[in-house]
């Protein structure tokens, strides 16, 4: 079988990389939606609670539920609110507030530039207005950059944004709610940050999605993915191997077949523009639904090490790599 091995060592160096930038510790809210990144929900926040973690950030209720025992706050992103006790609720639209229970932990989300999710400014006094009148109990006010790993000024312009809304909301006498904006790049990429919390992602599991010339701060990737032989076999000059017969040997060869394809989440990819794996090994031929062929006779081979080197040759980026890793994997952190 395919597993996930998780290096606790680096996960730790990068949340003390993160809690150097931010000030503390107690800033960094750890994002652990869609499985972690594909790390492992439930490992991933143990690990974060035993550094210290005190706020995670999920996306639905039902992550929440498997991990908010571990910290002081769980921030859920979308989907329906039930009032768990830890849980605070995202307010991603006005109609949304209505829904919502009474008494229930809320943090409502300003449109600064993002034009994905949250209320207008414009909307900023009604949606207050129908908070207090629906018997919620504001807790947060945030918002979302659609441009801090891009070279251009359109980070300070959001900033300036939420700023204002900020202000806006202390002449309304709300100032006892945190304020929160920043995302793993804008983390990096800040100077300081003096908002109550920052929400990091793929900077804790290891990458820095910033391009040149931002100042490359050391992160070191968390997850290896590894694939287990499953059987061997010598084939001879002009043979073929695999689904359309894409690879033809051009020599006689020891081959074996490991347990992973595009069925665990691993992209199919080109056969013509084969993958190397990191430890040196091309792909033979195309990706199946659950293995891979491998002139290769040892038992174990570490497919990937670097999320970030794997998503150039695929054309993607880290995250997606990540997190269209199945999550029937097994993870367990490295020994």
């Amino acid at each position: 079988m395919a597993y996930i091995t998780i290096n606790k060592e680096n996960f730790y160096y990068n949340l003390q990389q993160i809690a150097l930038k931010v000030g503390s510790v107690e800033k960094i809210a750890i994002v652990l939606k869609d499985n972690a990144y594909g790390h492992g929900l439930e490992l991933m926040a143990e690990l974060a609670s035993e550094f210290g973690i005190q706020h995670a950030v999920v996306r639905d209720e039902s992550e929440a539920q498997k991990i908010q025992s571990l910290f002081q706050t769980t921030l859920v992103l979308s989907g329906e609110a039930h009032k768990l006790s830890k849980c605070h609720y995202t307010i991603n639209s006005i109609e949304q507030i209505d829904s919502l229970p009474k008494g229930t932990f809320v943090e409502l989300k300003v449109d600064t530039g993002m034009r994905r999710n949250g209320i207008v400014v414009a909307q900023l006094e009604e949606a207050l207005e129908k908070i207090e009148k629906q018997g919620l109990r504001l807790v947060g006010v945030m918002t979302h950059f659609r441009c801090a790993d891009v070279l251009s000024s359109e980070l300070f312009w959001q900033i300036k944004q939420f700023e204002e809304v900020q202000k806006r909301l202390k002449a309304l006498g709300i100032e006892d709610v945190r304020v929160h904006s920043c995302n793993s790049s804008a983390t990096l990429r800040q100077k300081s940050i003096q908002e109550d919390i920052v929400r990091v992602g793929i900077s804790a599991y290891g990458y820095n999605e910033l391009p040149y010339p931002f100042d490359a701060i050391e992160l070191r990737p968390v997850l290896s993915l590894y694939a287990q032989k499953i059987s061997t076999r010598t084939i001879n000059a002009g043979e073929r191997v695999g689904y359309g017969g894409d690879f033809v040997a051009s020599r006689s060869m020891q081959i074996s077949s490991y347990s992973l394809g595009y069925g665990d989440g691993w992209c199919r990819g080109n056969a013509k523009k084969p993958y190397l794996t990191s430890d040196g090994l091309e792909i033979l031929g195309r990706v199946s639904m659950d293995m891979i062929s491998l002139e290769s006779t040892i038992d174990r081979v570490c497919i990937m090490s670097d999320a970030q080197e794997t998503a150039k040759y695929f054309d993607t980026i880290s995250y997606e790599v990540l997190t269209a890793l199945s999550s029937d994997i097994k993870r367990e952190v490295e020994k």
